[in-house]
C-alpha cells in the first residue's frame, strides 16, 4: 500500500535513505548527507509530494518524492526520487511507488516525468522504468563516479502522462 508520507515516518526512512545514499552506487547525493539534509528533500515544499510504501503492518518499505522538475514555465514536467528499503528489494516496491506516483502526479496536473540522472549500472531500476513507459533520452558519458565501476552514465528518462 502507498500513502501519503508525514514527518512521522522519517525514523524509519532515514536508516535506509542513509544506507543507499552512503553506498554510493544509485543516487547522486553527497555519500555523507546529513540527516537534515536528507529529510528537506524528501519532504519537498508544495506542490511537491513525498509517499512511502508500507505493509500490512505500517512498516516503511520504501518512499518516493516528487516535484516539478524546473520552475515557471517547465513546471508541468516533474521529477522524482525513489528508494527502496534494500531489506525488501525484489517484492513489488518499487513499482508500487512508482505506479502511485505517476498516477499521482498525473492528478496534479503534470504532464510528463523526467529522471535526470539514473545510472546507468543500476539496471533493476532501469528495467522498471521502462516497464512504465520511460524511455531513455540520453545519457550523459561517464556523468556519474560509481564506487565499484567506476566512471558510469546517466541516463536522463522521460515519459508522457
Amino acid at each position: 500500500m502507498t500513502r501519503e508520507a508525514t514527518p512521522a515516518d522519517w525514523p524509519a526512512m532515514w536508516p535506509f535513505v542513509r544506507r543507499i545514499a552512503g553506498a554510493g552506487e544509485t543516487f547522486s547525493w553527497d555519500r555523507d548527507i546529513t540527516e537534515e539534509q536528507a529529510r528537506a528533500l524528501w519532504f519537498p515544499e508544495p506542490p511537491g509530494r513525498s509517499v512511502v510504501a508500507v505493509d500490512l503492518d505500517g512498516i516503511v518499505l520504501g518512499a518516493a518524492a516528487f516535484y516539478p522538475n524546473q520552475g515557471g514555465p517547465g513546471s508541468h514536467v516533474a521529477s522524482a526520487n525513489f528508494m527502496v528499503d534494500p531489506n525488501h528489494a525484489g517484492r513489488g516496491v518499487g513499482r508500487a511507488l512508482g505506479d502511485h506516483v505517476l498516477e499521482q502526479a498525473r492528478a496534479d496536473g503534470y504532464r510528463a516525468m523526467q529522471f535526470n540522472a539514473v545510472v546507468e549500472t543500476n539496471t533493476a531500476a532501469i528495467r522498471l522504468w521502462r516497464s512504465l513507459g520511460f524511455e531513455v533520452l540520453a545519457t550523459v558519458p561517464d556523468g556519474f563516479q560509481h564506487p565499484i565501476e567506476g566512471y558510469v552514465g546517466l541516463h536522463i528518462m522521460y515519459r508522457r502522462l
